[in-house]
């Protein structure tokens, strides 16, 4: 027997998991242990949730007793500094078992009864919005208990940006959260990655292309729901490998109604079969907005970017195409001129680099901002793989922030330079006509030397 047939020993193995219970226990006892291990992992998870930092201590399947029967929360977290305590209590699905609500319910009922301060539920589901749970309770139930929802791609994003680009202080912890991460990245773990848009999305889809969609129309509000979960986790995936928190990014109405963005949405897909969405990566100079036309079957990938205020707009233009040196010829280059409406000039960057005046409809006026594309065929399948709509989108995601987004830099102007002062020797009295100036030039600034001796002269009256 070779050594390369040997199966290394793992923390957290997967082997021996033989069925939906038997993973989810193994998956909750590794995450918990885990994070009462390793306490940059539990901040970085629970700070976000407004837990104050402190000691965290970590159960499964504690019992309780509801209304004469026996309840098993899969999980109970415990959060102590000082006189402080957090308590929470933890549900767990994995693979695609979902939440149930009468489940949360009963446990919401607990943690009130027991004067505990948050249920928290993790499962492969994504909510549209990190402030929306991806199952419906009882709002009542909610009024002195809170409740928080965890994806497992969310975790093991944080886990990964944690340990490989963040850092955590002590190796031993380093190297028990990287077994956190093998075994979450195994498929037998249960931890999933997004990769269905649910059974909605082929007719929905269909009814798109023939015009026949409406808004009211049943399948609508779990495909935008999916397609707001599919760009969160296209954040997720991207920020796992840049080491930062992309984020998908609503406005502060959208935050503030959960259902105007659902609407929102509805409505540009009747009207004009398209979605439309951005997640923004930390530092970059616009976020990435991510078109879906589901009629002309194409998606497209798109930052704005603002022009230099100085030079000739030919000027302008050739300093877009400098950064843009490694993008492929595809990229559609669209500038917008000041004081204009409406759509701007468009080109290809290949035309483009060879002929930079393409994109100055009038030389005499200054070219304010430019737009940065790249499009490519939409997938039609509802799953993961080729021809699936979600890798089509996820591919162009990355391909465009790698190619494009990732090399462009705002311009700043460059700070006013010194003018140069050149001394010169005094002139004799007789021919000094005032003080000196900043507006004399140097032959006006400039003085003989008639007073070899260095003595003061004095203009005669």
């Amino acid at each position: 027997m070779t050594e390369e047939a040997w199966n290394e020993a793992r923390l957290i193995p997967t082997s021996g998991i033989s069925g939906a219970e038997e993973q989810e226990r193994r998956a909750t006892s590794a995450l918990l242990a885990v994070m009462s291990a390793v306490p940059d992992f539990s901040r970085a998870m629970l700070k976000p949730l407004g837990v104050p930092a402190g000691k965290v201590e970590a159960y499964i399947e504690v019992p309780f007793d509801l209304n004469g029967k026996r309840v098993y929360p899969d999980g109970l977290i415990r959060v102590s500094r000082g006189q402080k305590v957090w308590t929470a209590l933890v549900e767990v699905k994995t693979g695609k078992n979902a939440l149930a609500s009468e489940q949360l319910e009963a446990y919401l009922d607990v943690a009130k009864e027991h004067g505990f301060d948050a249920l928290l539920t993790i499962s492969n589901e994504i909510p549209p919005t990190p402030t929306q749970h991806p199952t419906k309770v009882d709002r009542r139930k909610l009024r002195k208990v809170s409740i928080h929802h965890w994806s497992w791609s969310l975790l093991l994003s944080t886990a990964v940006v944690q340990k490989e680009h963040r850092g955590v202080s002590d190796p031993e912890q380093a190297w028990i959260l990287g077994e956190l991460i093998r075994y979450l990245e195994h498929p037998r773990s249960g931890a999933m990655e997004f990769e269905d848009m649910g059974a909605d999305w082929v007719p929905v889809r269909q009814a798109v292309t023939a015009s026949t969609f409406r808004a009211s129309d049943q399948g609508g509000p779990d495909i935008v729901a999916r397609f707001d979960a599919l760009l969160r986790y296209a954040g997720l995936r991207l920020g796992r490998r840049l080491g930062t928190d992309v984020t998908h990014l609503l406005s502060r109405r959208e935050l503030s109604d959960p259902a105007l963005r659902p609407q929102t949405l509805l409505s540009s897909l009747e009207t004009d079969g398209v979605l439309i969405g951005a997640i923004r990566v930390p530092d970059a100079v616009g976020a990435i907005t991510i078109t879906v036309d589901l009629r002309a079957g194409q998606v497209t990938c798109h930052t704005d970017i603002d022009a230099p205020r100085q030079g000739r707009p030919q000027t302008r233009v050739n300093w877009l195409v400098r950064q843009l040196k490694n993008a492929p010829d595809g990229v559609r280059v669209e500038a917008f001129m000041a004081n204009t409406r409406g759509p701007g000039t468009t080109e290809l960057l290949g035309a483009v680099r060879e002929t930079p005046a393409l994109l100055v409809a009038d030389p005499k006026r200054d070219i304010k901002s430019f737009r940065v594309a790249l499009s490519a065929p939409m997938g039609t399948k509802r799953a993961r793989g080729r021809g699936g709509f979600i890798d089509s989108v996820l591919d162009l995601t990355d391909t465009f922030y790698a190619d494009v987004l990732q090399h462009l830099k705002a311009w700043s102007a460059s700070p006013p330079k010194l003018r140069e002062e050149t001394l010169e020797t005094p002139s004799p009295a007789g021919l000094a006509s005032g003080g000196l100036s900043s507006q004399d030039g140097p032959a006006e600034a400039g003085l003989e030397d008639s007073n070899p001796a260095g003595e003061r002269l004095e203009a005669s009256g």
